[in-house]
């Protein structure tokens, strides 16, 4: 079996932010500890150099997993601001 196929995956948090204040998420990326260093050595300074951007910054940490009841509160306090339509 390859080893890459045996390391875990972990949900990690990506957000990028640009030198003029732009910046963009990525909520849940799920890589293994490998991905990330390797996202971070090489593909991001790629990407990075290909869209001509400067002074670009990563910032990755490891995220919670969602807790079940959160997420059914979020969903609620969603529905509640969403207008109904009487058919």
């Amino acid at each position: 079996m390859n080893a890459e196929t045996q390391q875990p995956e972990y949900p990690y948090f990506v957000k990028i932010e640009t030198s003029n204040g732009q910046s963009a998420n990525v909520p849940i990326a799920f890589l293994t500890r490998q991905q990330v260093e390797n996202f971070l050595q090489f593909d991001f300074k790629r990407l990075v150099e290909e869209a001509g951007i400067k002074g670009a910054r990563i910032h990755v940490e490891r995220a919670t997993t969602a807790d079940y009841e959160k997420v059914l509160g979020e969903i609620t306090a969603c529905l509640r601001t969403v207008p109904v339509k009487v058919a």
